[in-house]
C-alpha cells in the first residue's frame, strides 16, 4: 500500500505532543502516547522525532511562542518610551496568565523540565534571553535580564500557590527594578519617598 502524503503529520505529533503534556504531565509522555493521542503509527513520531528529547524540545519551541505572541500583541510597548514599562509589563503578564491556563502550565512544566533533561536547555535559555533582548529596546541589558526573571518567579508563584494575579503589586515590584537600573531607587509603595 502506498504511503499517504501527509505534510502535517510532523506538526500533528507536535500539538500532540502537548496536548499529552497538559494532560499527562512529562512523565506521560512517550512515543506510543503521543502516536495514540495524533492518530498516527508509532513509526510515524519516532521518524519526525528520534528520542523523546528532540520532540520535547519541538514542543518547548511551541509552547514559548505563547508569551512571545502576548508580547507581539502589545507592540508599543518596546517601542514607545512614553509608555510606563513597569505598568505595561505587569499588564501583559496578566494577559498571559489570564488565557487558557493548561496552556501557561504546560510552558512551564517543559521549560523546568530542562533541569533533568540537558537537551532543553539551550531552549529555554533561548526564551529568557530573546525576552531579555526585546526589553533591552527599553532599558539596559542586566535591568532586562532582571525583569525576566522577576516576571518568571511572579508566574510560577500565581502557579504553584494558586493565589489570584496581583497586578497592582508585580506593578510596583516590576517598577523597582526599572528604577534600580536607571540609577533613581525608587521608595516605599507607589514610588514615594520615606516620611511623605
Amino acid at each position: 500500500m502506498a504511503r499517504r502524503h501527509d505534510p502535517e503529520r510532523r506538526q500533528r505529533i507536535i500539538d500532540a505532543a502537548i496536548r499529552v503534556v497538559g494532560r499527562s504531565g512529562i512523565a506521560g509522555l512517550s512515543h506510543r502516547t503521543v502516536a495514540a493521542e495524533a492518530d498516527v503509527p508509532l513509526g510515524s513520531t519516532t521518524y519526525h522525532f528520534k528520542t523523546l528529547d528532540e520532540l520535547m524540545v519541538a514542543a518547548l519551541r511551541q509552547a514559548n511562542e505563547g508569551f512571545a505572541k502576548v508580547v507581539a500583541s502589545r507592540g508599543g510597548l518596546l517601542e514607545d518610551p512614553g509608555l510606563d514599562l513597569a505598568a505595561e509589563l505587569a499588564a501583559l503578564v496578566g494577559e498571559w496568565l489570564a488565557g487558557e491556563r493548561t496552556g501557561v502550565e504546560l510552558e512551564y512544566e517543559l521549560y523546568l523540565a530542562a533541569l533533568r533533561r540537558p537537551a532543553l536547555r539551550p531552549v529555554a535559555a533561548e526564551w529568557c534571553e530573546g525576552v531579555a533582548e526585546h526589553l533591552s529596546r527599553r532599558t539596559d541589558p542586566v535591568t532586562a535580564r532582571a525583569l525576566v526573571a522577576l516576571m518568571d518567579g511572579i508566574c510560577l508563584q500565581v502557579l504553584l500557590t494558586g493565589t489570584p494575579y496581583d497586578e497592582g503589586y508585580a506593578r510596583e515590584v516590576l517598577g523597582r527594578v526599572i528604577a534600580a537600573g536607571e540609577g533613581t531607587p525608587a521608595g516605599p509603595a507607589q514610588g514615594r519617598p520615606p516620611g511623605t
